[in-house]
């Protein structure tokens, strides 16, 4: 059966979410995006996986000033997996105080609890190499 218009819009949401409630420094809402167990993979930034809410929101804080001060999303896919869960794939933006910007894709695995949609796991792609390396010598 088809995902429903209104969970690809509540998912849509979901994912748009975190990077207001980051740019504002509401990292105590981060339960509002992820579940409370979720893996955070930053392997692509040699940082390893971050598990659970606490280490997220530690991580971010131990960050402080190097963190982008604005976090946008685009490009939203979103897909139904054979075994029910929900993959969905976006391109994120980072800009940093000094107006630098940095580009990322993220790998969402989307699963539905009681409160609604939350993301149970992410991993973070770095985007470094034009056509992710294809056609390059």
């Amino acid at each position: 059966m088809a995902l429903p218009l209104e969970d690809r819009l509540a998912i849509t949401e979901l994912i748009a979410l975190h990077g207001h409630l980051v740019d504002e420094g509401e990292l105590d809402r981060a339960a509002e995006v992820f579940t409370p167990d979720v893996e955070y993979d930053l392997t692509d930034f040699d940082q390893g996986t971050l598990t659970g809410l606490t280490q997220l929101t530690d991580a971010a804080l131990a960050l402080g000033a190097a963190n982008s001060v604005a976090h946008h999303v685009t490009n939203v896919v979103i897909e139904e997996l054979p075994d029910g869960r929900i993959r969905a794939r976006s391109k994120g933006l980072g800009i940093r105080a000094d107006g630098s910007c940095g580009s990322v894709t993220y790998v969402d695995t989307v699963v539905r609890v009681e409160a609604g949609w939350r993301i149970r796991r992410r991993r973070v792609e770095a985007r470094r190499v034009p056509l992710n390396g294809a056609g390059q010598v």
